[in-house]
């Protein structure tokens, strides 16, 4: 399993990153990808030409991201070759013991679990 949590909005091609942890996966294993979403825009905003640490905190939310992903995250996973599924925790909370707060959960943030595809046979 790869946990990637919070990096890729870091990256400056989270394409090529997405690809090499699809790649380093064994078919069948997964990684837990996740990131700030802005839940109000609907497709994730960057430009590479922004490099001023002020302009970056106020276009993508923190001077050291190089985007801000909106609600078009899942299908860039899903682009990069992941099977994915999207869980909140309070709607399945089976799936963490009934413990979420132990691993410090937020209640509002979407767990993006990418599947490396199994070979056909």
């Amino acid at each position: 399993m790869v946990i990637c949590n919070h990096v890729l909005e870091h990256v400056e091609d989270d394409r090529i990153a997405m690809a090499e942890i699809l790649r380093v996966l064994k078919p069948g294993a997964a990684a837990l990808l996740q990131a700030p979403i802005a839940a109000h825009e609907a497709e994730t905003i960057e430009d590479p030409s922004v490099t001023d640490p002020a302009e970056r905190e106020q276009r993508f939310g923190q001077d050291d991201h190089v985007r801000l992903y909106g609600q078009d995250y899942a299908s860039r996973l899903r682009n990069a070759g992941f099977d994915l599924d999207c869980v909140k925790w309070t709607e399945q909370p089976e799936l963490f013991g009934g413990a979420p707060e132990r691993y410090g959960l937020n209640p509002e943030e979407i767990l993006f679990l990418g599947k490396k595809p199994r070979e056909a046979v």
